[in-house]
């Protein structure tokens, strides 16, 4: 069976940016991460979610990057029933929205959420996050 991801939004954004913090090349880990996907044959959803996140960057460059890793995308839906879960849990644990609706995504589809944002952590009850250089592909 392939593995199957959810990439929070910050994980692409490493990518699109070829984002750096102060000791590590975060583009760098995404882009890895990407391609040992590839190689691996990996599944990797998206949803509107994380294209409506993306809205800074033009529609054009969304999709140039995109297609890289074109057979390995599949958008997934967000039903109304995901919606109103994310909401409960966003206002029950004082979390954002989207973050929320990214890890029940995530679940859902039985994939594992690639983050760096530490406060994911705090929906561990929700589902198994990782950041992209912890997600070594076996």
């Amino acid at each position: 069976m392939h593995k199957k991801f959810y990439l929070d939004t910050s994980i692409w954004r490493d990518y699109f940016e070829d984002r750096k913090d102060s000791l590590r090349p975060l583009g760098e880990f995404a882009f890895q991460f990407l391609k040992n996907c590839a190689m691996y044959n990996c599944q990797i959803f998206y949803s509107e979610v994380v294209l409506f996140e993306l809205g800074g960057f033009s529609k054009e460059l969304v999709l140039e990057k995109l297609s890289f890793f074109q057979n390995l995308l599949l958008k997934i839906p967000v039903s109304i029933v995901q919606m109103k879960e994310a909401k409960q849990i966003s206002a029950e644990r004082n979390l954002a929205t989207n973050d929320v609706l990214h890890a029940i995504l995530a679940r859902d589809n039985n994939a594992t959420l690639i983050t760096r944002d530490a406060h994911f952590k705090e929906l561990f009850d929700v589902v198994d996050s990782k950041a992209p250089e912890e997600a070594l592909l076996d």
